[in-house]
């Protein structure tokens, strides 16, 4: 596996966030060209009723359908478009609402972002699981019937290098069958053992697709290096995941570009690798411990809804997830419309999931959500949907 990564204490605010560093792999081909000058040629004050009137009554959206999706001029037609998106996903998805829970191992991290409460300059409480409290956490969570897992870390390879994730994961297998990671950008040999420990998929949050605000926002660590990070979904792939997730931090610049960034990203990824199974999350940015330096961008649930229906339209296959970010009323509802895929059972804390035990490290944000698996369950039946633990067996 690579290791000639270049230690995170060397990249700081005087460092060319546009610039490989050494060790990072650069995947073929201009994926992140496309996305950046797309994202700059979006002017969302350009598109007429007339545009979305269109866009609703395709069959197929282009690029430019799903800009006026994005648009103000979009913002009457909510309903309508929450109507299509009922449809889209009902065609594609049933009633299924697939579950699952995130499980925070580590909380130690090299990166300096300001918005974000593991990063290294916040003093919060610092922790990692060991392998035996990492398989009590998963056992807990295995009783409460989910099957399928997202695993976290804070962004350090120090603390948390590849085998220490690939070993947790490995324990992952014995209670989940699907389970995916949410960590510091690999490359595609670290992906690829990563997949042998188990892995099925690979998320990847963005932040923002502005260069020029992702500067501002990232002041040191592997994260300031914008390209390596823009292009961990590839190399995922290229590791042989076989899903990837994206997603913006809406609220951290321009919303509406941000997604329009992001939902382009996954399409053009699709285009080159038609077997990958896509997903977006929507997160808004939330409060942390200790934030005194970043003050969002106002993105309301409208617009996080018009965003939803905007992806599911434009990407009708995708999978979407709702995160506990939101509150309960707002997840509720759009299960019933656009997301396919919800968060239950939460916290972002270290070592939280047994009954037992205490916290061992601070959360990364504060979510808004806190229901249990089976209250999440029953407000999933509730809507006449089906909820579902897991929809693969492994064979052999």
């Amino acid at each position: 596996m690579t290791d000639n990564i270049i230690n995170a204490k060397y990249i700081t605010r005087e460092t060319n966030h546009m610039e490989y560093q050494p060790g990072m792999e650069v995947p073929p081909g201009d994926i992140m060209e496309q996305v950046l000058a797309a994202r700059a040629g979006y002017d969302e004050t350009k598109y007429t009723a007339k545009d979305v009137e269109r866009a609703l009554a395709a069959d197929g959206l282009t690029t430019e359908d799903f800009g006026a999706l994005l648009s103000p001029a979009a913002a009457p037609y909510l309903e309508q478009m929450a109507a299509r998106a009922r449809e889209e996903t009902r065609k594609h998805f049933g009633n299924s609402v697939m579950m699952f829970t995130p499980c925070y191992i580590a909380n130690y991290c090299e990166n300096y972002c300001i918005y974000c409460g593991f990063n290294c300059h916040n003093k919060i409480r610092r922790a990692k699981l060991t392998m035996e409290e990492v398989e009590k956490e998963f056992s807990a969570i295995a009783k409460t019937g989910l099957k399928e897992i997202l695993i976290l870390t804070g962004e350090s390879r120090n603390m948390s290098p590849v085998d220490y994730i690939g070993e947790a994961c490995k324990i992952a297998r014995k209670y989940f069958t699907v389970i995916g990671i949410e960590i510091y950008p690999l490359n595609s040999d670290e992906y690829h053992y990563l997949h042998e420990c188990g892995v099925d998929y690979v998320t990847v949050f963005q932040e923002t697709y502005n260069p020029d605000k992702y500067e501002t926002l990232h002041l040191g660590g592997h994260k300031r290096i914008f390209p390596y990070r823009l292009n961990a979904q590839e190399r995922a792939l290229m590791g042989g995941m076989r899903g990837v997730g994206f997603a913006a931090l809406l609220g951290l610049d321009d919303f509406r570009r941000d997604a329009f960034a992001t939902g382009t990203h996954a399409y053009l990824l699709q285009k080159k690798y038609p077997h990958a199974e896509i997903a977006f999350s929507c997160p808004r940015l939330r409060p942390i411990i200790n934030n005194d330096k970043i003050n969002p961008k106002d993105v309301h649930e409208t617009q996080l809804l018009q965003i939803i229906c905007a992806y599911r339209l434009f990407m009708p296959f995708a999978s979407i997830t709702i995160s506990t970010r939101e509150r309960e009323g707002f997840r509720n509802g759009v299960i019933g419309i656009a997301a396919t895929k919800i968060s239950a059972g939460v916290s972002t804390g270290i070592g939280e999931h047994i009954e037992e035990g205490e916290s061992k490290g601070d959360p990364q944000f504060i979510i808004s959500d806190g229901r249990s698996v089976d209250e999440v369950r029953d407000a999933i039946l509730a809507q006449g949907l089906q909820p579902v633990f897991s929809d693969y067996i492994y064979a052999g």
